[in-house]
């Protein structure tokens, strides 16, 4: 009977915390952070799916490569991850093109979750903000990322809901049993140190670092 107990107070946990961090329905905004993606920095997450589907043609979807190497520079140091281009081309097409524009330079991470994972890629760096379109999840059971799950190193796309992925993303600092919902595009080759280090700094309302924690350039290879 122990045993049940405490798988059942587990499984709350796992979704209550999963929940927490992906999702603002139904949840009291002034004490939960809210992880969500918009149809633009600072404005309301797109209205209908029709608008949405209509934003994915600036989205280029041909990824010739087998993977990118990313570097991500940070004031802590660098951390460099490869892409999954054919577990997610698109949402890999869109991280490639978005860096490549300088989208990410000097944009924050702006939620860190010690022992979770550590999120950015917003502009505004309020986790409102986005860059103005969004496109489909890409969450196919048959791939290799997709059966690993969110392992220590993965690098996945935020969202708020099904097919509202845009710029945000996160990288997990320990492996944790999240619902396959998020899209799975790529996994920490070198600098993990660097995501740990970051994911143990101080931090304050809506898990913001309190010292703020800079992507200051992300460049493709």
């Amino acid at each position: 009977m122990r045993n049940v107990v405490l798988s059942f107070v587990i499984i709350l946990a796992v979704v209550f915390l999963g929940y927490k961090l992906f999702s603002n329905k139904n949840l009291d905004t002034k004490n939960v952070p809210v992880l969500q993606e918009t149809s633009g920095a600072g404005n309301n997450l797109a209205s209908s799916t029709e608008s949405s589907n209509a934003n994915q043609t600036t989205i280029i979807n041909n990824v010739n490569k087998k993977s990118n190497m990313i570097t991500i520079d940070t004031n802590y140091g660098k951390i460099v991850f490869e892409t999954y281009n054919a577990d997610a081309p698109k949402t890999v097409e869109n991280f490639v093109t978005l860096a490549n524009k300088g989208y990410y330079n000097g944009v924050i991470f702006h939620r860190v979750i010690k022992g979770f994972m550590i999120q950015g890629g917003d502009p505004t760096g309020t986790g409102a903000g986005g860059p103005g379109y969004q496109f489909a999840d890409e969450l196919n059971p048959n791939t290799s990322s997709y059966k690993a799950g969110y392992k220590k190193g993965v690098v996945a796309m935020a969202n708020s809901g099904p097919d509202t992925n845009g710029s945000q993303f996160f990288i997990m600092t320990e492996d944790y049993p999240l619902p396959n919902s998020y899209t799975i595009f790529g996994k920490v080759v070198s600098g993990q140190d660097v995501v740990d280090a970051i994911a143990n700094v101080k931090t304050g309302a809506n898990d913001k670092p309190e010292s703020p924690v800079i992507m200051k350039t992300v460049s493709v290879q």
